[in-house]
């Protein structure tokens, strides 16, 4: 009795109040999600972390989940058993997600079937756990939202990141004039390796002089920016004539010159995932699989955790000195 009593729990990470990454809690006797009608329980093998979790973790962000909760939305695995209704998954399949609803920072995971994605044997796990947030707020942020064209010029600044090596790949693939900006040499080698046409360091006092010289008069079409309370007003300076700057990730405030708008008639646009509609979703999740099958949408992998030290993985999400690649737990 006492083994079948035991099978029915697993490890997750939960948080019961908010605040700095110590409030995150691995415990081993949490029970095991049923999936309900349109669900599907998956095997969890790997998570990407992303930023976004940091902020909602420390209770200043927008959205607020009820507490306790854990955090967690990519998730990567296997289908263990699916909820009524669910015709698409059976269990066995390898899978990739873009939400959950339990909670993907554990060893299973809830997720509405309408989240969930086949994981091409082209991709491991890791890499399945690097596509949910970085490759459709990419995709968003460009075409939803950006009205990216073939042929115009993009700058990703942060392009090291999880959601910048999205951005270049998707970029280029769509036939973008790709630049990107990282802290470091490896950085930018990434950077390039992953679809940028030039990179540069965004750590040398006079790189924005370097981006003027490389794009000369015209400016840039698009800036997808990971750091608007650091880079925004010189963003406007580097913009075309009717250019946009995509607000993806922002960690304080900033003070920009409006004027600065007026002289280009440019535009600064704030992008969310969470805001997206279903078709927005659908119309994401077609091309990014397109992508997986053609064969340039490769996540890159970065850090790899163990859910044991879940709190050093958001420590260093915002604190480490240049963005490399997509951070994974693996339960």
């Amino acid at each position: 009795i006492a083994m079948a009593a035991t099978r029915n729990v697993m490890r997750a990470v939960r948080v019961f109040e908010f605040g700095g990454p110590e409030v995150l809690k691995l415990q081993s006797d949490v029970l095991i999600p049923d999936p309900k009608e349109n669900q599907v329980l998956i095997k969890v093998h790997a998570c990407g972390v992303n930023p976004v979790e940091t902020y909602i973790r420390s209770g200043n962000y927008a959205r607020k989940p009820a507490l306790p909760y854990t955090p967690g939305s990519d998730v990567a695995g296997v289908i263990e058993g699916v909820g009524e209704h669910v015709t698409a998954f059976k269990k066995g399949d390898r899978v990739f997600t873009t939400g959950t609803i339990s909670g993907g920072y554990a060893d299973y995971a809830v997720a509405a079937a309408n989240r969930v994605f086949p994981l091409s044997d082209k991709l491991d796990f890791r890499q399945g756990a690097a596509i949910g947030v970085p490759y459709f707020t990419a995709y968003r942020a460009l075409f939803q939202k950006g009205r990216a064209r073939a042929g115009e010029s993009v700058l990703v600044h942060g392009a090291s990141g999880g959601v910048g090596i999205a951005t270049c790949q998707i970029a280029r693939a769509y036939g973008l004039k790709v630049l990107g900006t990282a802290g470091t040499e490896e950085g930018m080698n990434m950077v390039l390796r992953n679809g940028a046409h030039q990179a540069f360091n965004h750590r040398e006092a006079n790189y924005v002089d370097k981006i003027k010289e490389y794009t000369g008069m015209e400016g840039v079409d698009i800036i997808i920016e990971m750091l608007s309370n650091v880079n925004l007003a010189t963003d406007l300076q580097l913009l075309s004539c009717g250019g946009r700057v995509m607000v993806v990730g922002c960690r304080g405030p900033v003070e920009i010159n409006p004027r600065d708008t007026m002289s280009k008639e440019s535009s600064i646009i704030g992008v969310s995932l969470f805001l997206a509609s279903e078709e927005e979703r659908h119309e994401c999740a077609t091309a990014l699989l397109d992508g997986i099958e053609a064969g340039w949408l490769k996540p890159a992998v970065g850090s790899e955790y163990p859910l044991e030290k879940v709190a050093k993985a958001h420590e260093d999400i915002i604190r480490s000195s240049g963005a490399r690649a997509k951070m994974v737990l693996l339960p």
